[in-house]
């Protein structure tokens, strides 16, 4: 792919604010490239930060036809970034794609836009602590029609944003509640796709869980309403008696983790026996209050780990390995942060190197 670099007068930044938050700020430059039946994929450039131009009319506003995705590029001490597991992002950007009939973005393209994007906004990557530069991927309809079908015109961007760990607390464990009336996803609809009415539809009982004095919501299945799917914008594992780690199996209504994925090969390095298969809520709850489930943790690109210090359901809490984080949790957080800041080896060939 071709990219054109738009001509570009860098303004000053002096230094990056102090409390980054979580996509707050964002870097001056961004990608885009259109696309329509006819020409396919064209006009790839990276310029300037800008607002988007969209008729009224656009589909995305009225069929919903929108994806994205999130990755990020690492601060390592040396200087230069780590791009981690780019092209296992880029993939499931086209799995969602597929699931919403629009058109894939190849791989190896989505991996050049993302890569001199972050090369020539290097300076936006923050070097503190648990930071990183966040990348957002988007693509989204914008032919002018009304109809309801596959739009012949899309913009695909991607943006950059410095950020925080997705919880203030960093790594200190997070209280979860587990809603009743509320569900998120059935199998064969949109739950395996990073689209907003996903998330749209999980706000309501995510202001309840807040209001209750929880910061996520659980999510279980949308049938029986009994087994995991999974955790806010994570995914989910338990931990049995410190040496089991089980997560629900992918079953087309929870989003398939880049992160999960990782935590998963890590696991078994460190000894680990992994089962992805179907969880009952209420026999986890028992396995909780018997000791035979130690930790459970989210898993997710913003948060990396978060540790489930307790669990709210109707009334009754259940609390997690005395409110602290689990041993095993602190394992796999230091292994994953490790690879993605280039202070661990990268035995499995998942980090690519920037060089800035």
């Amino acid at each position: 792919m071709t990219i054109r670099i738009d001509p570009f007068t860098v303004p000053p930044l002096d230094a990056l604010p102090s409390e980054l938050g979580f996509g707050r700020y964002f870097a001056d430059r961004m990608f885009t490239q259109r696309f329509d039946a006819a020409r396919g994929w064209h006009d790839a450039s990276i310029g300037a930060y800008r607002q988007l131009a969209l008729d009224p009319a656009a589909q995305v506003f009225h069929n919903g036809q929108m994806i994205f995705d999130g990755t990020k590029a690492y601060r390592r001490s040396d200087g230069h970034l780590n791009l981690f597991r780019t092209e296992k992002n880029a993939e499931r950007f086209n799995r969602s794609a597929r699931r919403m009939g629009m058109p894939e973005v190849p791989v190896d393209a989505h991996v050049e836009a993302i890569t001199e994007l972050v090369r020539l906004e290097a300076r936006w990557a923050p070097a503190q602590p648990h930071t990183a530069l966040y990348i957002r991927p988007v693509m989204i309809a914008t032919e002018k029609d009304l109809a309801i079908r596959a739009p012949r015109e899309y913009l695909h961007y991607i943006i950059l944003s410095p950020v925080a760990p997705y919880f203030a607390g960093g790594f200190a464990p997070v209280a979860v509640y587990v809603p009743h009336d509320y569900v998120r996803a059935v199998r064969g609809g949109t739950g395996e796709a990073k689209t907003p009415g996903n998330y749209a539809g999980s706000i309501a009982a995510t202001e309840e869980a807040i209001a209750k004095g929880y910061q996520q919501v659980l999510w279980l299945d949308a049938v029986e309403r009994r087994y995991v799917d999974e955790v806010g914008a994570m995914n989910i594992a338990f931990i049995h008696d410190g040496k089991h780690l089980r997560t629900p199996a992918l079953s087309g209504a929870i989003l398939h983790g880049v992160t999960r994925d990782s935590i998963l090969a890590l696991a078994r390095d460190l000894g680990l026996t992994v089962s992805e298969e179907r969880i009952d809520f209420f026999e986890a709850i028992e396995d909780i209050e018997r000791g035979r489930i130690t930790e459970i943790f989210g898993m997710g690109t913003g948060a990396v780990i978060a540790p489930v210090g307790r669990l709210g359901y109707q009334g009754r809490d259940v609390v997690l390995n005395g409110g602290e984080p689990g041993p095993v949790a602190r394992r796999l957080f230091d292994e994953l942060t490790g690879i993605q800041y280039g202070r661990v080896a990268d035995r499995h060939g998942w980090t690519r190197l920037i060089k800035v």
